[in-house]
């Protein structure tokens, strides 16, 4: 019963097209995958030479040896390459009908009509359609894909490319600069203030694929930015891989938020690497959700380079059955009067297991900074699992350092008390679970926190009965 009430209530992020694709690459890595993948894009030659030395990488570096069991995902079963049988549209009529049949559904068209200001939406391995409005482009502002933005901006695309988040960082990375296809490019030029968010979509239909978009955001002096990311999968019964790349440059005085929820299926694993760079006076924020995969690990990283930087971390994980969610956040305090503000949250029910994991470095150049963390978990049920595993490295005395965690059960007294008001035991664990997340819904754009709202219900109703 539990499954079916799941399954059912899932539909909207479940639905499966054909696996039908213009190309696909071969299973596994070699070299000569690698050359196929950079034929298909007709890469620079730079490019094709970054793929081929970053695969030498990651045949070179070790699986992670902490943090979730890895060993189920087997390269030689993944395919890294799925072209569908589309070419980049600038107008949804021209989308093919059922790759536009996903996007409507999962909302995207409708959100960009009524409250975005640009739209990017990737299926498999390459992004079909992409827009922005007239009035960004007159200001300057630059916001496409990946592939046009190398051809277009090649100088601007080959100073930043993977020099935020180096080839050399792990396994996962040098696997993503070796086969990365899609993903967006966005410039905002000194001083231009964008009022109204642009957004990323990525969907994942074919089986036994990996998903390795590559988003760099350029943010320059004085600018401000919101960019909300949304990414979602059906379900199959065998693994999918997800290892996207996101670089983030916030320039002196700029300001910039990246919000995104985490929708991938219960057969993903998710190693996303995410890091911001961030100059003097300028403030990074992230907002995010982490819902669905079977195992996630994901900790965003903000550098604090410039003096008076600051950064804020909003994050909520949920984990049902069958989940591992190994999330956190990591703060490098690089300079003086910089300030990190962590507020983090995770839900597991049903032997569910979160973790949150996080790094506060606060290096000896950076006195007077601040950094306060606050970490709350909250199970509702005997057999789910919750850890905090935190680093903290402290390197002056002239700071102020906070970090609190609580884990916690779902309290039987305040079930009691809202039972007696009248509520059915669902109801009042449902109303505690929102209010719990409440914090985080509050910083997403509406349409973001309604599906929040609505993960959540479906998470729930999956746990009941």
């Amino acid at each position: 019963m539990k499954s079916q009430v799941e399954e059912i209530n899932r539909n909207i992020y479940d639905i499966k097209n054909k696996d039908e694709y213009d190309f696909k690459v071969k299973k596994g890595l070699t070299p000569e995958i690698i050359e196929e993948i950079s034929k298909q894009k007709n890469d620079l030659e730079w490019m094709r030479e970054f793929r081929l030395k970053a695969l030498e990488t990651y045949n070179k570096l070790e699986l992670p040896t902490w943090g979730p069991d890895l060993s189920e995902l087997n390269m030689e079963e993944i395919a890294t390459y799925v072209k569908p049988k589309t070419k980049l549209n600038n107008s949804w009529e021209d989308v093919p009908e059922e790759i536009k049949e996903t996007f409507d559904k999962l909302g995207i068209p409708e959100a960009e009509k009524t409250s975005l200001a640009g739209v990017g939406a990737q299926y498999d391995s390459e992004v079909v359609y992409h827009s922005m409005k007239e009035e960004l482009i007159k200001q300057g502002v630059i916001y496409t894909d990946m592939e046009t933005a190398l051809k277009s901006y090649p100088e601007l695309v080959k100073k930043h490319f993977m020099k935020c988040v180096p080839v050399s960082d792990h396994k996962f990375v040098a696997l993503h600069g070796a086969v990365w296809s899609g993903g967006s490019f966005v410039y905002v030029p000194k001083g231009v203030k964008v009022d109204i968010p642009l957004q990323s979509y990525f969907r994942l239909n074919s089986p036994e694929s990996g998903q390795f978009e590559h988003t760099l955001i350029i943010v320059d002096e004085g600018a401000s930015l919101h960019f909300i990311e949304g990414c979602s999968a059906p379900k199959y019964n065998k693994v999918n891989l997800h290892a996207g790349c996101v670089e983030l440059y916030v320039k002196d005085g700029a300001y910039l938020r990246y919000s995104t929820i985490e929708n991938w299926s219960k057969n993903m694993l998710n190693l996303n690497t995410k890091k911001a760079i961030v100059g003097k006076n300028a403030k990074m924020e992230w907002v995010s959700g982490s819902f669905g995969s079977k195992i996630s690990m994901l900790y965003p990283m903000s550098i604090l380079n410039g003096e008076g930087s600051k950064t804020e971390f909003t994050g909520i994980s949920f984990a049902g059955k069958g989940q591992n969610l190994d999330n956190g956040f990591k703060v490098i305090h690089n300079a003086k009067n910089t300030s990190s503000v962590v507020n983090a949250k995770s839900i597991s029910k049903n032997g569910g297991t979160c973790t949150y994991r996080s790094l506060v470095r606060i290096n000896e150049n950076a006195q007077n900074s601040k950094s306060s963390v606050s970490c709350e978990s909250l199970m509702l049920d005997d057999i789910s699992k919750s850890d905090t595993i935190p680093v903290n490295e402290i390197q002056t005395d002239e700071v102020e350092f906070s970090h609190e965690a609580k884990i916690g059960k779902i309290s039987d007294k305040a079930i009691f008390y809202l039972m007696s008001r009248g509520l059915s035991e669902e109801d009042a664990k449902a109303m505690i679970v929102r209010g719990f997340a409440n914090p985080i819904a509050k910083e997403l754009p509406i349409e973001y926190a309604v599906e929040m709202n609505n993960l959540i219900n479906l998470e729930l109703e999956g746990a009941i009965g």
